[in-house]
């Protein structure tokens, strides 16, 4: 092991008392930052693959359309699949990467095998995870692990995953919540910038960014968002405001808001994640009015797990050819979806404490 990630090791054990005051508004000082940041990631195929936009205020230009660490990423010992499709997406311009450490399961697949590429091309992708743990110290176990998993020291974003309630907001803004982690690891340079995420409600991600000056939302939009819990009514208009890098996922609602989808027999699909609400039938719309329906939003990128090299290389050449909706193009997909409204916004149905 390197000094560095030795000294970054024994830091993760020590106490949270700095970060404890910043959560509960005491003021401390921050001590002296342990070390530099590499410079901004930079995939020098990017501007030529498709659009970039700004990051919010990052200072990162990113592809629009970005690689998303589930679909084929997340399935156990699926490693020759998925490390062709990231070292594809690289080859293509893809510059920023998701994974969280839920996705693929305890093992963690999804994070396994982007440290397999990242190993050798941490430089040319902006490095996203999560954490789903709500207090500090489960927190800093899982961003232990992450690094660990990534083969890198450091990630480019760090983020909170799945702040649904209110309980969610106030677990991890309580004393010994996992917000005391996020400000910790940022401070000692091991994640440069924090983020939120969130699918289910708007309200928890709207208090969230009331309380504290995320860098980066990761929302679910796409073009059935306004008839059930809209994002795009009530966070999005916030974010925008506050200068943020907003991501939008849940694109194709895995591939639930798609005519080209087939639905599994509903009996397989009751034993589902996706199940909560049952889909007897397909999707309404193609994927490119579901990719440039979210793009003619401001948003920053989007991420789509893809699984085949196949699926991410169509999805790259929609990105290239990107042209923004009218208002009355995307009118149209919206009234489109109606009828399939609650399948693909399965993730704003299911009981939450």
């Amino acid at each position: 092991m390197s000094e560095t990630n030795h000294d970054r090791r024994q830091f993760l054990k020590t106490g949270g008392a700095v970060a404890a005051a910043l959560v509960t508004g005491a003021g401390a000082t921050l001590p002296a930052a342990a070390r530099t940041l590499p410079e901004l990631p930079s995939n020098p195929v990017t501007p030529k693959a498709m659009p970039t936009r700004n990051l919010g205020q990052t200072g990162y230009r990113v592809g629009v359309f970005s690689l998303g660490g589930q679909a084929a990423l997340e399935r156990a010992n699926n490693e020759e699949v998925s490390v062709a499709i990231i070292n594809r997406a690289l080859d293509l311009g893809v510059n920023y990467l998701d994974t969280s450490s839920i996705y693929g399961g305890p093992p963690r697949w999804s994070e396994q095998y982007l440290g397999k590429v990242m190993k050798t091309r941490r430089s040319e992708a902006f490095l996203a995870t999560k954490t789903k743990e709500r207090t500090r110290d489960d927190s800093m176990r899982m961003i232990e692990e992450s690094l660990k998993l990534l083969q890198t020291d450091y990630v480019d974003l760090w983020q909170l995953h799945d702040i649904g309630t209110m309980t969610d907001v106030n677990e991890v803004f309580a004393k010994g919540g996992a917000m005391e982690a996020l400000i910790e690891m940022h401070d000692q340079k091991v994640v440069r910038n924090l983020g939120i995420t969130g699918h289910y409600r708007p309200d928890a991600l709207t208090e969230c960014i009331h309380r504290y000056p995320f860098d980066t939302i990761l929302m679910a939009l796409n073009a059935a968002d306004p008839h059930q819990f809209s994002f795009r009514d009530q966070l999005l208009p916030l974010a925008v405001e506050k200068q943020m890098g907003i991501i939008g996922m849940k694109i194709p609602a895995r591939g639930r808001i798609l005519s080209t989808w087939t639905p599994p027999p509903i009996e397989e699909q009751k034993h589902s994640w996706e199940g909560m609400v049952l889909a007897p039938r397909s999707g309404t719309i193609t994927m490119r009015e579901a990719l440039y329906y979210t793009l003619s939003h401001p948003v920053s990128t989007v991420i789509i797990g893809c699984d085949s090299v196949a699926q991410l290389e169509e999805n790259v050449a929609l990105a290239r050819a990107y042209t923004p909706l009218s208002n009355s193009q995307m009118a149209a997909l919206e009234a489109k979806t109606e009828p399939v409204a609650s399948q693909s916004l399965f993730f704003r149905h299911y009981d939450r404490a």
